[in-house]
């Protein structure tokens, strides 16, 4: 009997271990990593804003069908009998009509401000990239200063063995994205924002004040073919002299 108590005990153990390995920070960002632009705070806030709501609607609800589970149900005494109906109820279906209208125009609101704000470029920012994405990898051809620095890659098992696309701190970066065969989707997880990279139609857009220097990773998002799995890339940001010496270096070198 002792040692089927043990296995019981380690799954029951388990869920609590992983709940407690998360960190005050982890639950704030309700599962997204952590941004590195300017723009990741508006995301990050609509992502919390929306989980609050939901999990509001929910306690509501569950509570609600907890309710009338409770004392609604048959009784021994009266087993046929019905609980009340509000069926045909005006001020009732009112609300049940009124407060998803309002529901649905706060969400509307608030996704529009932002998504304005996400997608709304300078028209002169300090760093352009042309991403080309292709079966199956990416072309990174970098403008800075009047130099170019282009970077290729090939299917990849790790993202660190894949293409590394280098980016200065504090400057703005356009993104022009094209594909010449597939639909493909640039996702950098750290940007909170990822953007379709569709044949002949010209998406593109800015990330501001990028402010966290390391290696962080990206990937393709949209199934594309047999190696979309192996789409994966490197975006390492590095001080601006370091991006600017990195520029001067690679341009000399093509």
């Amino acid at each position: 009997m002792a040692r089927r108590r043990v296995p019981r005990a380690a799954a029951l153990a388990l869920p609590l271990v992983s709940l407690t390995a998360c960190s005050a920070e982890d639950w704030s960002r309700a599962g997204l990593p952590e941004g590195i632009t300017e723009q990741s705070n508006a995301v990050q806030s609509l992502w919390n804003g929306s989980w609050i709501a939901a999990l509001g609607t929910g306690v509501v609800v569950w509570g609600l069908i907890l309710w009338s589970v409770a004392f609604h149900r048959k009784r021994k005494n009266s087993p046929d009998e019905l609980p009340p109906q509000v069926r045909y109820n005006l001020p009732i279906e009112i609300l049940y009509t009124v407060i998803p209208i309002i529901m649905v125009g706060v969400f509307f609101f608030f996704t529009a401000r932002d998504q304005n704000y996400i997608t709304t470029m300078s028209p002169k920012p300090d760093v352009t990239v042309k991403v080309e994405g292709f079966q199956w990898s990416w072309r990174f051809t970098t403008e800075s200063a009047g130099k170019t620095v282009q970077v290729a890659g090939m299917p990849a098992e790790n993202y660190m063995k894949g293409p590394q696309l280098v980016l200065p701190v504090g400057k703005s970066v356009k993104f022009q994205l094209s594909s010449p065969d597939v639909i493909h989707s640039f996702w950098i997880p750290a940007f909170h924002f990822k953007l379709d990279v569709i044949p002949g139609v010209d998406n593109r857009f800015e990330v501001r004040t990028l402010d966290k220097p390391g290696v962080y990773a990206g990937r393709c998002a949209e199934l594309c073919g047999v190696d979309h799995s192996r789409m994966l890339f490197s975006v390492k940001l590095v001080p601006a002299a370091e991006f600017d010496q990195y520029i001067a270096s690679q341009a000399g070198a093509q």
